[in-house]
């Protein structure tokens, strides 16, 4: 069967030799996660590209840091995405105390919609 886009992570599948982004919902998703893990100069030609995610990491867990990736998330989709309609980010407000692995983790849920293909969904990222 044919595809859209090779799938990313690249892995082997038996039937197309690599596998396929093979429906308008998985490229979208893909291309979503791509523009927010890309940080701004990453992207050869294109060096405004990207919300650069990683590089809030290390800032304080706090509604302004929050603020600010929203807006991030907001201004590169509705430039290099303006089919995209965000509806809504939801970013962990505060990490597990029980859990060390979530002190320097950004818990992302971008739900979304294209109304010109009736697609809905939600992307979700965890960096840390």
């Amino acid at each position: 069967m044919k595809g859209f886009s090779p799938h990313l992570p690249l892995t082997i599948d038996p039937v197309d030799g690599y596998a396929l982004t093979k429906t308008y919902k998985e490229v979208i998703s893909q291309n979503l996660k791509n523009l927010v893990l890309t940080a701004p100069g990453e992207r050869m030609m294109i060096p405004e590209f990207g919300v650069g995610i990683r590089r809030f990491l290390f800032e304080q867990n706090i509604a302004p840091t929050h603020q600010e990736i929203i807006s991030r998330i907001s201004q590169q989709t509705s430039r290099y995405m303006p089919f995209l309609k965000i509806k809504t980010v939801i970013i962990s407000p505060y990490p597990e105390v029980d859990e060390i692995a979530d002190l320097n983790e950004i818990k992302i849920e971008i739900r979304y919609m294209v109304e010109s293909l009736n697609i809905q969904d939600a992307l979700k990222i965890s960096i840390g």
